[in-house]
């Protein structure tokens, strides 16, 4: 079977399906209320966003924003279909984006804030845990502050 996988930067057209993916992850991944969330960051805060598509289907997204004098990279709102975890497509995205942070100059060190639910997927990337925040996203979901370690 031909696996094709493409990265590619987000299109306003793409929101409704996003959307959808994140629903797929409620409440096992998010909380309910990170719906909202998640629809304001596509319209206001996004600032490079990417969607992967596992043989021409969006099956993935995830970002990165910038912080500090954009010194600080952010990874920002990863979101998978669940049918599709397991396969590295993950991975392929994080790498992705820390490729295009680490060709940026100005950036220092690179973060993500995750939850108790993804944390481990992200130490296994090489983020280091620094700071745990109960009930940061929602009752619930704590909040796991990471930085990528050199």
């Amino acid at each position: 079977m031909n696996r094709s996988i493409t990265i590619r930067e987000y299109k306003t057209t793409d929101k409704e399906e996003l959307l959808d993916l994140i629903r797929l992850n409620i409440p096992e991944f998010f909380a309910p209320e990170e719906e909202a969330d998640f629809k304001d960051y596509l319209e206001t805060k996004r600032e490079l966003y990417y969607v992967l598509l596992f043989n021409e289907k969006i099956v993935g997204c995830g970002g990165v924003n910038f912080e500090d004098n954009k010194t600080t990279g952010i990874i920002s709102w990863d979101v998978f279909h669940p049918e599709y975890e397991g396969r590295s497509l993950g991975t392929q995205l994080i790498e992705h984006r820390i490729g295009i942070l680490n060709s940026i100059g100005s950036i220092q060190k690179i973060i993500v804030r995750t939850s108790q639910v993804a944390y481990r997927f992200y130490e296994k990337q090489g983020f280091g845990l620094l700071e745990i925040k109960k009930d940061f996203w929602a009752k619930g979901f704590d909040m796991y502050y990471m930085e990528l370690k050199n």
